[in-house]
């Protein structure tokens, strides 16, 4: 298990202690709160990986590279599966490209590990038992049907009792509608600094897309693999050139 909310994240903590009681779990995740760091690997700087309690590891690098350590360095053979997060809150839409957590999902899955990331849908008062619920019935089926090579899935449950979760739906990563924004300001010695953020994101609710699923209280399964290559579009383009 990884994420990129860090080691002490209480969402890791509940489904590690779920999973635990099942199966044998390892955790390598970052010391603090990776967010938003998307696939970054250090490269130019060394990183150190400390044990915290037993069977939890905590790097001061990214989620890729906790992926790393664990593979190559604490295990002595490959796991059945990584499982990263559960995040505090959505990764759905275009917010995946910037997702720590989807990037160590993804890492796991070009080095040949099958890999699930999952995320709640909410950013307080998480009801993450339902994720681990979620996560169970993936790990159950997954036994008997593994995924393709390099393709993971990408889950979105929605922040409810696990009595009230709908269902799960294959489904397409949405449209996010982009309120991002730069605030300037004044440090007290008078110089200028920014400030990247914005509103919480808005989805456009599709039907057959994760945010639609979510907004109806389904969890969003979506398959994903790293290879942005426009297929459809490889003949248009051909002929044009």
């Amino acid at each position: 298990m990884t994420n990129d909310d860090g080691v002490y994240a209480p969402g890791l903590k509940v489904l590690r202690d779920f999973l635990k009681e099942r199966f044998e779990v390892i955790v390598v995740a970052p010391q603090g709160e990776r967010t938003g760091i998307s696939h970054a690997i250090s490269l130019k700087d060394p990183v150190r990986l400390w044990e915290v309690e037993e069977g939890v590891w905590a790097c001061d690098g990214t989620p890729v590279d906790c992926v790393h350590l664990a593979l190559k360095v604490l295990l002595s053979e490959p796991p059945d599966l990584v499982i990263s997060g559960p995040n505090n809150g959505p990764n759905m839409g275009e917010e995946i490209f910037y997702s720590g957590t989807v990037a160590a999902a993804l890492e796991s899955s070009i080095l040949g590990i099958q890999a699930i990331a999952v995320s709640v849908a909410a950013r307080r008062d998480h009801f993450y038992e339902t994720a681990a619920q979620v996560a169970l019935k993936l790990i159950e089926k997954l036994s008997s049907n593994p995924l393709p090579p390099r393709v993971i899935l990408n889950v979105n449950v929605p922040n409810v009792p696990w009595e009230f979760i709908g269902g799960f739906k294959l489904t397409r990563p949405s449209r996010r509608v982009f309120n991002n924004y730069v605030v300037e300001a004044l440090d007290p010695r008078g110089a200028k600094f920014y400030w990247i953020g914005g509103k919480e994101p808005v989805f456009v609710l599709e039907e057959g897309t994760d945010a639609h699923a979510v907004a109806n209280g389904f969890v969003s399964i979506t398959p994903l693999r790293a290879d942005l290559t426009a297929y459809d579009e490889l003949e248009k383009i051909n002929c044009g050139v």
